[in-house]
Protein backbone atom coordinates (compact mmCIF):
# COMPACT_ATOMS: atom_id res chain seq x y z
CA UNK A 1 0.00 0.00 0.00
CA UNK A 2 1.24 3.28 -1.05
CA UNK A 3 1.70 6.18 1.85
CA UNK A 4 0.38 9.89 0.65
CA UNK A 5 3.27 12.18 0.23
CA UNK A 6 3.69 14.50 2.99
CA UNK A 7 2.53 17.98 2.75
CA UNK A 8 6.24 19.24 2.43
CA UNK A 9 6.55 16.89 -0.39
CA UNK A 10 4.00 18.27 -2.66
CA UNK A 11 5.15 21.00 -5.24
CA UNK A 12 3.66 23.21 -7.89
CA UNK A 13 5.91 23.00 -10.88
CA UNK A 14 4.45 25.26 -13.20
CA UNK A 15 1.38 26.93 -14.83
CA UNK A 16 -0.75 24.83 -17.24
CA UNK A 17 -3.22 27.60 -18.03
CA UNK A 18 -4.47 30.89 -17.93
CA UNK A 19 -7.18 32.85 -18.56
CA UNK A 20 -8.31 36.42 -19.70
CA UNK A 21 -11.60 37.45 -20.55
CA UNK A 22 -13.26 38.88 -23.43
CA UNK A 23 -17.00 40.48 -23.87
CA UNK A 24 -16.26 39.65 -28.28
CA UNK A 25 -15.04 36.32 -28.68
CA UNK A 26 -14.94 36.98 -31.85
CA UNK A 27 -12.71 40.08 -31.77
CA UNK A 28 -10.79 38.07 -29.40
CA UNK A 29 -10.26 35.05 -31.78
CA UNK A 30 -9.02 37.11 -34.94
CA UNK A 31 -6.83 39.07 -32.79
CA UNK A 32 -4.96 36.22 -31.08
CA UNK A 33 -4.62 34.49 -34.29
CA UNK A 34 -3.81 37.24 -36.74
CA UNK A 35 -1.66 39.33 -34.49
CA UNK A 36 -0.20 36.79 -32.25
CA UNK A 37 0.26 33.57 -34.28
CA UNK A 38 -1.81 31.61 -31.93
CA UNK A 39 -3.40 28.44 -32.93
CA UNK A 40 -7.02 27.40 -31.73
CA UNK A 41 -7.28 24.32 -29.84
CA UNK A 42 -10.91 24.63 -29.41
CA UNK A 43 -13.85 26.65 -29.22
CA UNK A 44 -17.34 26.93 -28.15
CA UNK A 45 -19.37 30.15 -29.33
CA UNK A 46 -20.34 32.78 -27.04
CA UNK A 47 -18.30 31.13 -24.18
CA UNK A 48 -14.65 30.54 -24.72
CA UNK A 49 -11.69 30.13 -26.93
CA UNK A 50 -8.59 27.77 -26.10
CA UNK A 51 -4.54 28.06 -27.38
CA UNK A 52 -2.37 25.86 -26.92
CA UNK A 53 1.17 25.83 -27.34
CA UNK A 54 3.59 23.82 -26.33
CA UNK A 55 2.27 22.01 -22.77
CA UNK A 56 0.40 25.36 -21.63
CA UNK A 57 -3.40 27.03 -21.97
CA UNK A 58 -4.50 30.47 -22.46
CA UNK A 59 -8.21 30.34 -22.19
CA UNK A 60 -9.93 33.56 -23.01
CA UNK A 61 -13.89 33.34 -21.36
CA UNK A 62 -16.92 35.59 -21.97
CA UNK A 63 -16.97 36.41 -18.48
CA UNK A 64 -20.94 36.71 -18.48
CA UNK A 65 -20.96 33.31 -19.32
CA UNK A 66 -18.64 31.52 -17.22
CA UNK A 67 -19.36 33.81 -14.01
CA UNK A 68 -22.89 32.17 -13.64
CA UNK A 69 -21.96 28.57 -14.66
CA UNK A 70 -23.34 25.26 -12.84
CA UNK A 71 -21.19 22.82 -14.48
CA UNK A 72 -17.66 23.98 -13.59
CA UNK A 73 -16.96 26.39 -10.91
CA UNK A 74 -18.00 29.67 -12.32
CA UNK A 75 -15.20 32.17 -12.92
CA UNK A 76 -14.59 36.05 -13.86
CA UNK A 77 -13.42 38.82 -13.79
CA UNK A 78 -14.11 42.55 -14.23
CA UNK A 79 -11.51 44.77 -15.66
CA UNK A 80 -8.25 43.69 -17.73
CA UNK A 81 -6.33 41.34 -17.08
CA UNK A 82 -2.84 40.76 -17.82
CA UNK A 83 -0.60 38.06 -19.08
CA UNK A 84 3.20 37.59 -20.32
CA UNK A 85 4.29 35.90 -23.01
CA UNK A 86 8.06 34.44 -22.83
CA UNK A 87 9.95 35.89 -26.24
CA UNK A 88 13.87 35.34 -26.34
CA UNK A 89 15.23 38.86 -26.57
CA UNK A 90 16.76 37.80 -29.85
CA UNK A 91 13.14 38.26 -31.41
CA UNK A 92 11.99 41.50 -29.88
CA UNK A 93 12.92 43.59 -32.64
CA UNK A 94 11.24 41.16 -34.86
CA UNK A 95 7.40 41.29 -32.71
CA UNK A 96 8.10 44.51 -32.18
CA UNK A 97 7.95 45.30 -36.33
CA UNK A 98 4.98 42.79 -36.45
CA UNK A 99 3.10 44.75 -34.06
CA UNK A 100 3.43 47.82 -35.36
CA UNK A 101 3.07 46.80 -38.92
CA UNK A 102 -0.57 45.59 -37.83
CA UNK A 103 -0.90 48.55 -35.85
CA UNK A 104 -1.01 47.64 -32.48
CA UNK A 105 0.20 50.20 -30.27
CA UNK A 106 3.00 49.07 -27.99
CA UNK A 107 1.92 51.09 -24.41
CA UNK A 108 5.60 50.34 -23.59
CA UNK A 109 9.14 49.63 -24.22
CA UNK A 110 10.58 48.77 -21.12
CA UNK A 111 14.39 47.41 -21.04
CA UNK A 112 15.26 46.31 -17.71
CA UNK A 113 18.40 46.53 -15.99
CA UNK A 114 19.08 42.43 -16.09
CA UNK A 115 19.09 42.75 -19.28
CA UNK A 116 16.01 41.86 -19.99
CA UNK A 117 13.30 43.61 -22.30
CA UNK A 118 9.24 44.07 -22.38
CA UNK A 119 6.63 44.96 -25.03
CA UNK A 120 3.31 46.29 -23.18
CA UNK A 121 0.42 46.01 -25.14
CA UNK A 122 -3.06 45.71 -25.23
CA UNK A 123 -6.15 43.26 -27.23
CA UNK A 124 -9.21 44.21 -28.03
CA UNK A 125 -10.70 44.02 -24.57
CA UNK A 126 -8.38 45.66 -23.18
CA UNK A 127 -6.63 43.16 -21.89
CA UNK A 128 -2.65 43.86 -20.97
CA UNK A 129 -0.46 41.60 -22.79
CA UNK A 130 3.18 41.90 -22.27
CA UNK A 131 5.72 39.85 -24.48
CA UNK A 132 9.07 39.34 -22.06
CA UNK A 133 12.41 38.08 -22.29
CA UNK A 134 12.60 35.59 -19.40
CA UNK A 135 15.72 37.21 -18.31
CA UNK A 136 13.50 40.14 -16.77
CA UNK A 137 12.81 37.13 -13.99
CA UNK A 138 16.66 36.10 -14.06
CA UNK A 139 15.44 33.01 -16.21
CA UNK A 140 17.35 31.60 -19.18
CA UNK A 141 15.74 32.16 -22.13
CA UNK A 142 15.72 28.42 -24.43
CA UNK A 143 13.22 28.57 -26.78
CA UNK A 144 10.01 30.36 -27.64
CA UNK A 145 6.65 29.37 -27.50
CA UNK A 146 5.43 32.06 -29.54
CA UNK A 147 7.36 32.17 -32.90
CA UNK A 148 6.75 34.97 -35.81
CA UNK A 149 4.98 33.51 -38.61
Amino acid sequence: MKSKPSVSAVQLRRILETSLYADDLDQAETFYRSALGLNLFAKEAGRHLFFKFDDQMLLIFDPARTSEESEVAPHGTRGPGHVAFAVPISEMDGWEKRLKGIKVEIEKDVRWPNGGRSLYFRDPAGNCLELASPLVWGMEEGGSSLRTP
